[in-house]
């Protein structure tokens, strides 16, 4: 019989990008990469594309000098225990889970990520928009591969990095198991999320995006307002120049976001946020599979 503490976890997706939730306000669980990624192994662990550890932000260091404007601190992590800046649909499934916990109410509140604090607006009908920031577009040519072919690629930052290329069909971005190849290597010095994207519709587009670090995920939030936002320079529906607001629908294999760019830069993701599952790890497992 164990001796240990059980970790309370939860399960949720939003648009079919799975997440671990370890909720730990007081930061006091050691999830070290090795842990992260066990946890997120679908076949030995609970599985998920990434992991969403819940902290109170004035108890972690990288996110105590922002708890006076937002309570809570995603400390999110890929599926392969390394960190990342931001994720779209985990911010999504963040809120839902703290609404979920009774922790709070429908309407808005702000999180904190390590890409900046994110305003978040839980609606009645069920769906969370998040303020996803605005998009920065490096300067420079960039070109992404699969096998025999290659695209030119947009640079979109969304606090972490995309190409996002325009390919005839879906099928052509391969099995993407593994990252595409793309240059100039300098482009992106720690990696890339790359989004293969079709027309289907006015204002209206498809993914597959391979995740830095998680490999073909169902879908993937910034990745789609990096796509609205290169989307949107294709067409001549820059906000910045119309000055009307340009929003796309992004269909991605696990359903269907909406985004909207607004004049003054800023972008908000709408989508849906599911809690599918509660329970406790039992922790003599996983001090054993991180040894």
């Amino acid at each position: 019989m164990s001796t240990r503490t059980p970790i309370a976890f939860l399960k949720g997706h939003g648009t079919e990008n799975d997440f671990v939730i370890v909720p730990d306000p007081d930061n006091v669980i050691d999830l070290s990469p090795a842990a992260v990624a066990a946890l997120c192994d679908r076949r030995a662990g609970i599985g998920g594309d990434g992991l969403l550890h819940v902290v109170r932000s004035a108890a972690h260091p990288e996110a105590k000098g922002m708890a006076a404007e937002a309570e809570w601190f995603m400390d999110y992590r890929n599926g392969d225990g390394s960190i990342a800046e931001m994720c779209g649909n985990g911010v999504r499934v963040f809120a839902r889970y703290l609404q979920h916990a009774g922790l709070i109410a429908e309407g808005d509140l702000a999180i904190v990520t390590r890409g900046g604090v994110k305003t978040v607006h839980i609606a009645k009908d069920g769906d969370v928009t998040v303020g996803m920031g605005k998009a920065r577009l490096p300067e420079g040519d960039v070109t992404v591969s699969v096998g025999e072919r290659s695209w030119p690629a947009r640079n979109v930052n969304m606090g972490n990095p995309h190409a996002v290329a325009f390919v005839d069909d879906l099928a052509h971005a391969g099995d993407l198991y593994s990252p595409p190849p793309f240059s100039p290597a300098s482009a992106y010095p720690d990696g890339v999320n790359v989004e293969f994207v079709v027309d289907r519709g006015p204002r209206h587009v498809a993914l597959r995006v391979h995740e830095r670090g998680s490999g073909e995920t169902r879908s993937c939030g910034t990745g789609a307002c990096a796509v609205a936002v290169a989307t949107a320079r294709r067409d001549g529906t820059d906000p910045a120049v119309t000055g009307a607001p340009a929003t796309y629908t992004v269909d991605v294999p696990g359903g269907t976001l909406v985004i909207t760019e607004r004049p003054d830069g800023e972008i908000e993701m709408t989508g849906p946020a599911v809690i599918v599952a509660e329970g406790e790890l039992d922790a003599d497992w996983l001090e054993t599979v991180v040894r």
